[in-house]
């Protein structure tokens, strides 16, 4: 299965208990270690991709942006050991060239260690949107001069393994230029809960709903 979450809900977390923005994300990291954990030890679940940071969130202020980037510095470098232990590949979707030397090293040097891990990918969506994925592929099929089919637009997308369940997190109801293509077919759930309250138990709760929906693709 490929488990997609738009992790929703930081800076309203923070906002409800009078505290900056900052410990709602710091918050939300917490509970990306107890997800990806509980994703790593369910055989049902290959692929666990998390939507981090999108292309619009640079309109954000620069103070949160610098504390986002270095958040994700200190996270990948805290949590090797975690990748390691639990036998967890990591990995990278958008264009990360907008940041800094350090963490694009960083962020290679989690990948390179762990790119023979078997038990789960997490991959990160790291200044991410889904239309600006499809236009890099549709480019790279015009660089290469092949047809710009379905199958070949999959092929160059950044990610082509298509989503089995998209979850959403603080009550929003949209997915927010996010994997529109690959969600084509996903079921989909959305909860109140703000991302930094996210349990396993709500996610186990979710997946055990998942597996009574019948998925049609399109049939009778």
């Amino acid at each position: 299965m490929h488990l997609a979450i738009i992790m929703d809900g930081n800076g309203r977390w923070a906002k409800k208990r009078g505290l900056k923005r900052v410990e709602g994300h710091k918050k939300g990291a917490e509970v990306v270690r107890d997800i990806t954990a509980y994703c790593a030890n369910n055989p049902d679940i290959e692929i666990l991709t998390l939507y981090a940071f999108s292309t619009e969130n640079w309109k954000r202020p620069k103070m949160e942006i610098d504390f986002l980037m270095k958040l994700l510095d200190n996270w990948l470098k805290k949590e090797l050991t975690t990748y390691i232990e639990n036998d967890i590949k990591f990995d990278v979707i958008g264009d990360i060239s907008k940041f800094s030397t350090k963490l694009r090293e960083r962020i290679e040097y989690t990948k390179k260690v762990t790119k023979n891990n078997k038990k789960l990918t997490q991959i990160l969506a790291l200044n991410y949107g889904s239309r600006d994925e499809i236009t890099r592929a549709v480019k790279k099929l015009t660089e290469k001069n092949e047809e710009i089919t379905p199958e070949n637009i999959q092929k160059n997308l950044d990610i082509s393994r298509d989503v089995d369940l998209l979850i959403r997190t603080s009550g929003e109801i949209r997915v927010s230029n996010f994997l529109l293509w690959q969600i084509a077919y996903a079921e989909m759930f959305f909860t109140k809960t703000l991302w930094p309250d996210f349990t396993s138990k709500e996610l186990e709760q979710i997946l055990n709903e998942f597996k009574k929906r019948e998925r049609r693709f399109g049939g009778i």
